[in-house]
């Protein structure tokens, strides 16, 4: 079952414009979803609001969006109020510069939507993912779309368009507020570091090398239930977490992974077993002896 369009947009760049289709490029974690049920009859449960102050059940009819601009302190909107600082939708993809990939952290990603040329777009379509291509760069714009203005990242992806939403500057919490702990790197410990990076380093990237264990394991534990298996389950063991010496870590995991390397190099290199000399002339008398009688 081919996958549907999740809406319709149009790219805007100079006087060009492409009419496209924006399909999901990922399954959300929330596609596995549970609902809560009734544990004495198994329906489903619905979702009610309730007033602690009235002692009842508010219907939607008799609710209204409020802002809390202090504690207990609320400024209530309409929804002609809200619907009037809405962005217009005009579901257009307006292009503002085109930047080299790199310069933009990954930190500002946060969904990715696949782009298909809709009716009459798909000769501009090609035109844009092959001049980001050979561009090497990406085209950074604005999306308005259901009221709200998105800033949006297209760039090549193969023969197509991917269109990557990002995080505004002021939705990122600022650095300053982490905690980043004390104590120096000692020189060492930054060199064994980098020789366990170097270890482990690749050129590209499998993704089909890292399942989601956790959702397959689920979807089987689903599975046997609807097919009305019984299933016992153990709680998996956690261990405290133990402080240990770092520079200790460090060289045990890189003797860890030496052994692991030559293991491998081994048996791809290893050759078939050597036949002994008795079992090779046990064969060639038993020739002579045949063509003797």
């Amino acid at each position: 079952m081919p996958t549907r369009a999740l809406a319709s947009a149009t790219i805007s760049f100079g006087l060009v414009s492409i009419p496209v289709k924006l399909y999901p490029a990922g399954e959300s974690a929330d596609t596995l979803a549970f609902h809560w049920l009734h544990e004495k009859c198994g329906s489903r449960l619905r979702i009610q609001y309730f007033c602690p102050k009235d002692r009842e059940v508010v219907p939607r009819n008799e609710m209204v969006k409020g802002y809390e601009v202090a504690k207990g302190s609320f400024v209530t909107f309409t929804p002609q109020e809200l619907e009037a600082v809405e962005q217009v939708s005009t579901q257009t993809i307006e292009i503002e510069e085109f930047l080299p990939a790199e310069t933009i952290d990954p930190i500002y990603f946060v969904k990715a939507y696949y782009l298909g040329p809709d009716r009459a777009g798909a000769k501009g379509y090609r035109l844009l993912a092959q001049a980001l291509r050979k561009a090497n760069r990406v085209a950074l714009g604005r999306y308005a779309a259901r009221g709200k203005q998105y800033l949006v990242l297209l760039r090549a992806f193969g023969e197509s368009l991917v269109l990557h939403q990002l995080h505004h500057r002021g939705e990122l919490r600022k650095p300053v507020e982490l905690q980043k702990g004390e104590g120096a790197v000692k020189d060492s410990e930054l060199k064994l570091a980098e020789r366990l990076i170097e270890q482990a380093e690749n050129d590209e990237f499998h993704p089909e090398r890292y399942p989601d264990e956790v959702r397959d394991r689920v979807r089987a534990l689903i599975r046997k239930k609807a097919e009305g298996e019984e299933v016992i389950v153990s709680p998996p063991a956690r261990g405290r977490a133990q402080v240990i010496d770092l520079m200790e870590a460090l060289k045990a995991s890189l003797s860890r992974t030496s052994a692991t390397a030559k293991g491998s190099s081994r048996s791809a290199k290893r050759k078939p077993a050597r036949r002994s000399k008795e079992a090779v002339r046990r064969p060639a008398m038993k020739q002579r002896r045949r063509a003797a009688r």
